[in-house]
C-alpha cells in the first residue's frame, strides 16, 4: 500500500484478518513481550468462557475482572498517539496497565465490603473510582477514538455542573462523591447493564466469531460469494455485497467487515474495471450493512433485547427484513453501475466451483445453524453461543484442511481476547452516558426539544431524530452508537406514539449508517486505504450508493408490518412489495441508468414513484406502481426508437 493510505488504514482498523496478517493500531512487539501479551489475551478469553459457563460468579465481580483485563491489555497494546513507538511499551503504559488491572481487581475483591458499609464510600473507594474512570476514558480514546471519550467526558461534566447549563437542560448537579458512587461503586455507570452485556453475550459471540474465522470460514464465505455472483455483470462488486452480508452475520464491526472481505473483493473489483474509489465505496457500503444483519447485528442485538425486555430471538426475527432491504438497495445500485460502465464478470474458468466449495468447506457454516437452532428452541443466547463455539471445533475436524488443533484453538482464544478490546471498552465507557442519563433525565429533555422543534409533526420528528442519530454515532462502533442513540434519541419517537421496538430500530439503523456519513466515516476510510483511493471520494460515493436505503426506516415507522408489528398479512405483503420496488426505483433515479442513461425528467419520475410507493395507503402505492411501470415502458420504448433511427 502507499504510505498515506497505510497511515489512514492504521488509524481506523483494529481487527485481525486472515491468518497472522494484522491490520491494526496495536503495537508490534518482540517475542518475549508479545508472548506475555498473547498468554494474557488467552487467559482473558478463558476467563470469559469459564465465568459464562461453569464458573458463575456475581455480576459485579465478573465485571471487575472484565474491566481489569480490558485496561491491562489496552494499555499494553495500544500506543498513546499515532506517533508513539509501536515496537516498545514505555514505562508509563506499564504503570497505566497495572493501575487499570488494579481498578478492576479492587471491584472483584472489595465490592461486597462496600455493600456491607451500606454504600458509604471510604477514601480508598473514591481513589480507585477516580483512577479507574480516568483510565477507562484514556483507554477508550486509544482503542476506539477520541469522539467517544469527548462525549463521555462531556456527560460527566454535565452531571457535575448541570446548574450552569441553559434552559431545560439545567439540573441541580450532583456531588463528586455521589457521581463516583453511581459510576464505579454500584452496578450502574461503568459496571451497569451495558458492561454486563459485554462480559456475557458480546464476549461469547466475539469468541465464537474468532473460532469460526480460525476454522477458515472467511475463505468459505468469499469463495461462496464468488462462485454465486462472480460471473454475473459487474460480478466482483456483487461478490463484495454478498460476502459482506454473510460476514455481517458474525462480525461486530463495519470496519472489521471491510478489512476482512475488502482485502479480497476490492483488488478483484479494480482488476475487473471498477475505479478504485468506487471499489472502496462498494465495500464500505456493503460492510456497513453487516451491522444490521442478524443474528449478531454488530453486538447491539443483545443490548436492544435487554433495553426493551424482548427476547433475543424476537430481535433477530425483526431485524431480518430491514437488513435484506438494505442489501437490495446496495445490490441494485451496484448492478446499475455495472450496466452503466459495461462491466462484465469474472470468466468462469477463474471462478471456484460452487459444488466443490460447499463440499470442501460447507460444514464450516453449520455452527451458525446450530446457534440459531438453540436460540429458536428457547435456550439462552449464552448457552447457544457456547454450544456453537464447541461445535465449531468439533465440526472443523471433518476435513484435514479445516481441522483445528491446539495451536489453532490458542490462536482463536488470542484473537478473541484481542478483538473484544475495542467493543468491550466502548461498552464500559458508554456506561457513563447511560448512568448520567439515568441520573439527570437528559434523554427525555432531548426528546422533548425534538418534539418542540418539529411541532409534533411525525415526519419532522423522524428527520430530526435521523440527523441526531447520525451525528451522535459518528466514529463509534455499532454497540456504542446504539447505546447512545437509543438513550438520547429513541425517547422522542416513543413520546409521539412510535412503537418502542420500531423507535429503537429507527435510531439504530441510522446509527449504523454513520459508518458511511462524512466527515467521520470509518468504513469508508478503511475501504479507501485498501483501494488506495481518495478517502473523501470513497466516502461520498459510498453514501450515494446507500442513499436508497435511507428511505427504509421511514417506511417501517409508517408501516410497522415491516418489523413484524401490528401484523395483517395482506397488508404485510403489500407493504413489503411496495418497499422493495421503492428501493429499486430510488436506486435507478440515483444512478441515472436503467436500460440506458436516463434523462433528467425520467430520473425525477423514478424518484417520485419511489416516494409514492412508500407513502402508506393503497391508493398512493397503486399510483406509484402505475407510474413506475409507465416510466419503465416509456424509457425502454424510447431506446428502441432511437436505435431504429440511428
Amino acid at each position: 500500500m502507499e504510505k498515506g493510505n497505510c497511515k489512514l488504514n492504521k488509524e481506523v482498523v483494529s481487527i485481525l484478518i486472515s491468518g497472522d496478517q494484522e491490520i491494526s493500531t496495536q503495537r508490534k512487539l518482540g517475542s518475549k513481550i508479545g508472548l506475555l501479551i498473547r498468554i494474557t489475551a488467552i487467559l482473558f478469553s478463558i476467563m470469559g468462557l469459564w465465568t459464562n459457563s461453569f464458573g458463575l460468579i456475581s455480576a459485579m465481580r465478573q465485571s471487575g475482572l472484565f474491566v481489569g483485563f480490558l485496561l491491562l491489555l489496552i494499555f499494553l497494546l495500544y500506543p498513546a498517539t499515532k506517533n508513539s513507538q509501536k515496537t516498545k511499551i514505555p514505562i508509563i503504559d506499564w504503570v497505566f496497565a497495572i493501575l487499570g488491572a488494579s481498578g478492576g481487581l479492587y471491584t472483584y475483591f472489595f465490592n461486597d465490603t462496600f455493600a456491607k458499609r451500606a454504600l458509604e464510600p471510604n477514601s480508598l473507594d473514591i481513589f480507585f473510582g477516580i483512577l479507574t474512570i480516568l483510565l477507562i476514558l484514556e483507554a477508550s480514546r486509544r482503542a476506539v477514538g477520541k469522539w467517544i471519550t469527548i462525549i463521555c467526558s462531556f456527560f460527566l461534566i454535565y452531571a457535575l455542573f448541570g446548574r450552569y447549563f441553559p434552559g431545560v437542560f439545567a439540573h441541580r448537579g450532583f456531588s463528586f462523591e455521589r457521581l463516583i458512587i453511581r459510576m464505579y461503586l454500584v452496578d450502574e455507570g461503568v459496571y451497569g447493564i451495558i458492561c454486563r452485556i459485554a462480559t456475557t453475550y458480546i464476549f461469547l459471540f466475539i469468541l465464537f466469531a474468532a473460532f469460526l474465522k480460525e476454522s477458515g470460514v472467511s475463505d468459505f464465505f468469499n469463495n461462496l460469494a464468488l462462485s454465486l455472483a462472480g460471473g454475473t455483470v459487474g460480478g466482483p462488486a456483487k461478490v463484495a455485497v454478498i460476502a459482506s452480508a454473510i460476514t455481517g452475520t458474525i462480525s461486530g464491526s463495519g470496519v472489521a467487515n471491510v478489512a476482512t472481505t475488502g482485502s479480497f473483493t476490492i483488488p478483484l473489483m479494480k482488476k475487473t474495471g471498477y475505479k478504485p474509489y468506487f471499489a472502496g465505496a462498494v465495500e464500505a457500503a456493503a460492510s456497513s450493512g453487516g451491522l444490521l444483519m442478524p443474528p449478531i447485528m454488530g453486538a447491539a442485538a443483545f443490548v436492544m433485547s435487554s433495553y426493551l425486555g424482548i427476547s433475543y430471538v424476537t430481535i433477530i426475527k425483526v431485524g431480518v427484513i430491514p437488513a435484506v432491504l438494505y442489501y437490495v438497495a446496495i445490490f441494485s445500485a451496484v448492478h446499475l453501475e455495472a450496466l452503466k460502465l459495461g462491466l462484465k464478470g469474472v470468466s468462469k474458468n477463474k471462478l471456484p466451483n460452487l459444488k466443490n466449495v460447499i463440499l470442501k468447506r460447507g460444514h464450516l457454516i453449520l455452527p451458525l445453524f446450530i446457534l440459531l437452532y438453540f436460540l429458536v428452541s428457547g435456550k439462552s443466547p449464552l448457552y447457544a453461543a457456547f454450544m456453537a463455539l464447541i461445535s465449531t471445533v468439533l465440526l472443523s475436524q471433518v476435513r484435514s484442511e479445516t481441522r483445528m488443533g491446539i495451536k489453532d484453538i490458542l490462536n482463536a482464544l488470542n484473537y478473541g481476547g484481542r478483538n473484544i478490546l475495542g467493543v468491550g471498552i466502548a461498552c464500559v465507557v458508554c456506561g457513563i452516558i447511560v448512568g448520567v442519563i439515568a441520573m439527570t433525565g437528559v434523554g427525555q429533555m432531548v426528546g422533548y426539544n425534538i418534539l418542540l422543534l418539529s411541532k409534533d409533526n411525525l415526519l419532522l420528528v423522524l428527520f430530526f431524530t435521523m440527523i441526531t442519530s447520525i451525528f451522535l454515532s459518528m466514529g463509534l462502533p455499532a454497540t456504542a452508537c446504539y447505546i447512545i442513540v437509543s438513550s438520547v434519541c429513541a425517547p422522542a419517537l416513543m413520546q409521539i406514539g412510535v412503537i418502542p421496538i420500531v423507535a429503537h430500530f429507527f435510531v439504530f439503523y441510522f446509527g449504523c449508517l454513520s459508518n458511511l456519513t462524512p466527515p467521520v466515516c470509518l468504513a469508508s476510510f478503511t475501504g479507501a486505504a485498501i483501494a488506495k483511493a481518495d478517502p473523501s471520494k470513497v466516502a461520498w460515493t459510498g453514501l450515494r450508493l446507500a442513499f436508497a436505503s435511507f428511505i427504509i426506516p421511514y417506511v417501517f415507522v409508517y408501516s410497522p408490518q415491516l418489523l413484524l408489528q401490528e401484523m395483517a398479512y395482506p397488508k404485510f405483503f403489500i407493504v413489503l412489495g411496495s418497499t422493495f420496488l421503492a428501493v429499486i426505483s430510488f436506486a435507478i433515479a440515483e444512478r441515472g441508468f436503467l436500460f440506458d442513461f436516463l434523462k433528467t425528467w425520467e430520473r425525477i419520475l423514478f424518484f417520485l414513484a419511489s416516494l409514492l410507493l412508500i407513502i402508506p395507503g393503497n391508493i398512493s402505492s397503486s399510483i406509484g406502481l402505475i407510474l413506475l411501470i409507465t416510466i419503465i415502458y416509456i424509457h425502454k420504448k424510447g431506446i428502441k426508437i432511437i436505435k431504429k433511427i440511428f
